[in-house]
């Protein structure tokens, strides 16, 4: 398990992450974005417990991000798989993710609520990750932002299993910061 706080004048939020079985107990003050954090770690196959409050819901929201981010990057295996690619429906939405756990980050969405954009990139960058997001199909943003939020959870869960072995011709997709 790994645990990540993060305090700033505007937020505290810790966040608690394991790979597991996907139960996850989110409080953020923010019901939609509760579901979406729940609905990403279940897919994602990620026990996770977050408590977060803010002063803005876009300072709580980014902040969520960059700190689940960090806090993903760090349960990554060094042997994961490394990509992995999940399009799901849900109702009139059609979302693509495709992604690699190797350690650059890269985001290319877009979605269409700029907020939920923004969250997907924070993630994106503090776990050092890519990740393509398409929308494919949708027009209810609600579905088309849960359908995105599954999409991720699943293609992340594909790229984390543990293939016992560093899928890179380089050798390795680790850096050690000392």
């Amino acid at each position: 398990m790994t645990t990540i706080v993060r305090e700033t004048k505007e937020t505290k939020i810790t966040v608690d992450v394991a790979l597991g079985k996907g139960t996850a107990k989110v409080d953020t003050g923010l019901p939609f974005f509760d579901h979406m954090l729940s609905t990403f770690a279940r897919y994602a196959g990620l026990d996770l417990t977050l408590h977060a409050r803010g002063d803005l819901r876009h300072h709580l929201m980014e902040d969520v991000a960059i700190t689940l981010g960090t806090a993903v990057q760090k349960v990554i295996p060094a042997t994961a798989a490394r990509y992995g690619e999940r399009t799901i429906p849900m109702d009139d939405a059609l979302v693509q993710a495709c992604i690699d756990v190797g350690g650059r980050f890269y985001y290319r969405g877009p979605l269409r609520n700029k907020l939920y954009e923004h969250v997907m990139r924070s993630f994106c960058e503090h776990a050092k990750v890519t990740l393509h997001l398409r929308i494919l199909r949708g027009k209810d943003s609600h579905h088309v932002t849960e359908a995105a939020f599954k999409a991720l959870g699943m293609a992340l869960r594909d790229a984390m299993v543990d293939s016992g072995v560093v899928f890179s011709t380089k050798g390795t997709v680790a850096l050690e910061v000392k």
